[in-house]
């Protein structure tokens, strides 16, 4: 395979294997033409300090730093610091793109010389629960280094667009011929073939943004829907999940796997609370759902409302209109709701966003290349 471009070293706050969402979306294309680094945050065990590397494609290797338990945090950013540059010598990574998630990591990569600085914001991270204080004042340093930013949404590009010069909204995409494969008659996985109908189902990070009292609420309201909650739960107790003889919590599944459950549902909902922490989040599962060919019913996430609500392809509700809203999604004429869904999922793919951001990378790269031409070019005579 012929190299694009610089080598890519990815900073996430995300580990590969969590949830299968837009840093693997983005990075998986990367890797088609470049090698790509992808840097988990530390685990800490009782040896050395070293970092393992597993290559999961060809050009894409995920790296985790390997810290020693009881490290304090300034120890632990330098040693990082120390492993991410021994990771740039030994591969010999020569200016690459460095691409940032979380501005904490920010540090670690000190000693790395890019070429480009992109930071990809694709949430408010010091709005969620348990973030460190620093992380405004790093995410003010970040911009200062940026050469781009995107973000994972309109309103989160709003919130952001005055701190840099160069701030692009990219809200989350889809791979719409996976989710497709709902429409195709799938068999229905093992843990969800003895649930009763009609089922309103969900997939995600199951957290503080999810709101759990209207979820109980739609439980009891209508014993008759079968809620059917996929996902790892984060940051929150999961003794705090109501339990219900119709809630049926069945923990996280593959990526490949989601088409097969969302093939089973009747209405596929997105139960968010409305509160900091979703305030400017723009859910990837949204085309994911209309990709399947599933009504849809969410609460009034900005993102959602605009453009999905207004365009009909979502029915929005909040806590006492969310059954009624299930009952007009069920009730909906099935082809009216697929040519609207088909129409948006249409506009945009994980193949396009990609793109997009590439060519802003490569204008970025020429850019900074022209001005080093320039400064050189405006050397005086004598000092040559």
């Amino acid at each position: 395979m012929k190299q694009v471009g610089p080598d890519l070293i990815c900073l996430s706050h995300l580990r590969w294997n969590f949830v299968f969402q837009r840093p693997n979306h983005l990075m998986s294309r990367f890797a088609q033409e470049k090698r790509v680094y992808f840097v988990e945050e530390p685990v800490f065990d009782d040896a050395p300090p070293r970092l393992e590397t597993k290559h999961v494609e060809a050009n894409l290797t995920i790296v985790v730093p390997h810290l020693t338990t009881g490290t304090d945090q300034e120890a632990s950013l330098a040693q990082q610091r120390r492993l991410i540059g021994s990771l740039v010598r030994e591969q010999d990574i020569r200016q690459p793109i460095l691409w940032i998630y979380t501005p904490m990591s920010l540090p670690i990569a000190a000693d790395v010389e890019p070429s480009v600085v992109v930071y990809d914001c694709m949430d408010e991270l010091s709005a969620f629960r348990g973030a460190p204080p620093a992380l405004r004042e790093r995410e003010r340093e970040l911009f200062s280094r940026a050469d781009l930013v995107f973000t994972g949404g309109q309103s989160l590009y709003e919130a952001k667009r005055a701190q840099h010069p160069s701030v692009h909204a990219f809200p989350s995409s889809v791979d719409a011929a996976h989710f497709a494969r709902a429409r195709e008659g799938v068999e229905d996985p093992e843990d969800q073939r003895g649930v009763a109908r009609p089922r309103l189902g969900f997939f995600g990070v199951i957290d503080e943004r999810m709101d759990l009292e209207l979820i109980a609420r739609v439980a009891d309201e209508r014993p008759d829907f079968q809620i059917v909650m996929l996902g790892p739960v984060v940051k929150i107790d999961p003794a705090s999940l109501p339990q219900r003889p119709n809630i049926h919590w069945l923990g996280q599944k593959s990526y490949k796997d989601l088409p097969a459950y969302l093939g089973g549902w009747d209405v596929a909902i997105m139960p968010f609370a409305l509160n900091e922490s979703t305030r400017f989040i723009s859910p990837t599962k949204t085309l994911e759902y209309l990709a399947a060919g599933k009504p849809v019913v969410s609460t009034a996430i900005r993102d959602v409302v605009t453009p999905y609500g207004e365009r009909k392809a979502v029915h929005i509700a909040d806590a006492t209109t969310f059954v009624a809203a299930v009952e007009a999604a069920l009730a909906e004429p099935k082809e009216a709701r697929l040519a609207i869904a088909d129409e948006m999922v249409s506009a945009t793919s994980w193949d396009k966003t990609w793109r997009s951001m590439s060519k802003l990378i490569n204008e970025a790269l020429q850019t900074k290349r022209s001005a080093v031409v320039r400064t050189e070019g405006n050397v005086p005579c004598s000092t040559i």
